[in-house]
């Protein structure tokens, strides 16, 4: 049972990868969408493709850090009060049937690490989706 609690939490983590790339490419054309006329003279004028591609993906970059620390953050808020709560009812019967059902909602340090790993796989993810969608438009432009 655990193992498909692990292959299931798996699952979901690359849908959400999954779901944050398809969300990044489609921000980053409506991006590239209301801003094309700037992109267009910017392009005319002789800036490069790479100097446009790295000013949307900073854009993208610091949103994906801001999503991801709100998200990460609010996850390890959560499982402290999980574990506060698991704590103040440790010995009673519901308890320790809860604790043998889904285990403790406590994390390590480890745990808190690859929180915040996940924080910095968002925010690459979200740079990278958006400069290679904005490459991509880019090209079609020339």
């Amino acid at each position: 049972m655990a193992q498909t609690t692990i292959a299931a939490g798996i699952g979901v983590l690359l849908l959400m990868v999954a779901a944050t790339v398809l969300s990044v490419i489609f921000a980053t054309r409506g991006a590239m969408a209301t801003n094309r006329p700037i992109v267009e003279v910017l392009h005319f004028i002789g800036a490069k493709s790479g100097f446009i591609a790295r000013q949307f993906q900073r854009h993208f970059l610091v949103l994906g850090l801001e999503g991801g620390l709100i998200g990460g953050g609010l996850a390890m808020l959560m499982f402290g009060i999980a574990s506060i709560a698991a704590n103040m009812t440790v010995g009673r019967a519901s308890s320790d049937q809860l604790a043998a059902l889904f285990g403790t909602f406590s994390l390590s340090l480890g745990g808190y690490l690859v929180i915040l790993a996940q924080i910095v796989l968002v925010a690459l993810v979200t740079a990278i989706a958006s400069r290679r969608t904005v490459n991509r438009t880019l090209e079609s432009v020339e």
